[in-house]
């Protein structure tokens, strides 16, 4: 093995290892960057990449960041999580839970079938995770805990259902791999939509069907007389959210708007249905701004920490090495998929989202590509991925999110148990996107015939 190779290797071993200390990624991700460089220079290492004593590799550095600082493409970070915590605070999310309730409670395991469909609808107008996994988790949790829900289901299927939101568009995941990997946002956003539903419309056959099989899990709550003024008040409460999906994804998916404008008119639009609902006073905009900002710089500096990582390490030869140990597993082209897809399941129970799209995706997604693959139903696929990655412990946020709200009675232990079956579920969904790739690929051919 040449040194250089063994670089590579040491250089993404320490990141895997120093992940586990807590230290801020951005911070590893740079740090071992700009470590790496030296090490090469002192060992006279030749890179592939353009770099002298003279520290000329700087200047290329800095050029990199800067391309990513003036990618209109990223522009629409802020503005779709600008969206989804306006949405948050406009109450939206109560009233659909109160409407659903009046309509579904009296089926079995009705108040959880309630709690998915705002999940959905939430995914399609947010993308955040955070977000909707705290407000389900405060609206919905307590109904279904006074209503006799076993806890275990309450709980998995909040952190579940809240996961959809950076699968569904907009997603500002989707945002960010279209970036890495030199896509159309408006092909991910296309190609999700489908995968998403199907999500989705699992966990509610599974909820039907496990309320009909344990009955007394998922009890029907008092039944009410029907009434066409609750279906009235589901039509109301629906609207809101409607209105904001066809604003950000009919002016994309119609070419009105670009994903950059489409998420400038998404954050107005969370706007004015928070003025209408008369949510909005200085301390809601102060908090709204601050958390957005916080969350926007989080995303950026992984961003430029990677974007520096990611330089040096293919510089080492390290996207030429892991393209060969790939092409050198003796399982084919759709072996080699396969082992990708599973590697990136086992690292999310340890790495975020963010990690694994900006340092494991471009490096595995050439590999793919020549391997014939249409890099659409790849990415979706390993999006899906990712987001079973926010239910596996250890480090499944969306089960950190609940715990921090939930009430004391629902331990840690409940909530791991609850995502189990949802886990299982993805993965048969993640099974059925690998074998039917028309799932993925059949509204962008559409969106381009």
């Amino acid at each position: 093995m040449a040194p250089n190779e063994i670089l590579a290797l040491a250089m993404f071993g320490s990141f895997i290892a120093l992940v586990f200390t807590g230290f801020p990624v951005a911070w590893i991700l740079g740090g071992l960057a700009v470590i790496f460089t030296a090490f090469a220079i002192v060992l006279q290492v030749d890179l592939a990449i353009p770099i002298a004593v003279d520290w000329s590799y700087t200047s290329l550095t800095v050029d990199r960041i800067w391309n990513v600082m003036e990618n209109w493409v990223l522009v629409a970070l802020p503005m779709f999580i600008l969206m989804g915590l306006l949405l948050d605070r406009s109450g939206i999310a109560n009233q659909l839970m109160l409407s659903c309730a009046r309509l579904f409670g009296a089926l079995r395991g009705g108040l959880a079938v309630t709690v998915a469909l705002i999940g959905l609808l939430l995914a399609a107008s947010t993308g955040i995770i955070g977000a909707s996994v705290v407000l389900l988790a405060l609206i919905g949790l307590p109904t279904m805990l006074a209503n006799g829900y076993d806890k275990s289901l309450a709980a998995g299927t909040v952190c579940a259902v809240g996961t959809l939101g950076i699968l569904i568009p907009p997603s500002i995941m989707l945002v960010v791999m279209a970036d890495r990997m030199s896509m159309s946002v408006g092909d991910l956003f296309l190609g999700a939509m489908l995968p998403g539903a199907l999500l989705g419309g699992l966990y509610i056959v599974y909820l039907f069907g496990y309320a009909w099989v344990h009955p007394e899990a998922a009890p029907a709550t008092k039944q009410e007389k029907f009434t066409w003024a609750a279906v009235g008040d589901l039509f109301l409460a629906i609207l809101p959210p409607t209105f904001l999906i066809l604003a950000v994804l009919g002016s994309i998916f119609f070419g009105i708007a670009t994903p950059t404008e489409a998420a400038g008119v998404g954050a107005f639009g969370a706007f004015s249905l928070a003025l209408i609902k008369r949510r909005l006073n200085l301390t809601v905009v102060r908090d709204v701004l601050y958390e957005t900002t916080l969350t926007t710089a989080f995303i950026f500096a992984v961003l430029i920490g990677a974007t520096a990582f990611s330089l040096v390490l293919r510089g080492l030869g390290g996207d030429e090495l892991i393209e060969r140990m790939l092409f050198g597993l003796p399982f084919g082209r759709t072996g080699i998929v396969i082992c990708i897809l599973a590697a990136t399941f086992i690292l999310g129970f340890f790495l975020d989202w963010i990690e694994l799209t900006l340092i494991v995706l471009p490096l595995v997604s050439p590999v793919v590509l020549n391997l014939g693959f249409d890099p659409i139903w790849f990415t979706i696929l390993f999006a899906v991925c990712l987001q079973t990655s926010f239910l596996t412990p250890p480090v499944g946020f969306a089960i950190f999110y609940l715990k921090g709200v939930a009430p004391p009675e629902v331990d840690i232990t409940t909530i791991y148990r609850g995502v189990l079956p949802f886990i299982a579920i993805q993965i048969a969904g993640l099974i059925i996107l690998f074998n039917w790739h028309g799932l993925v690929t059949w509204l962008p051919a559409q969106a381009y015939n």
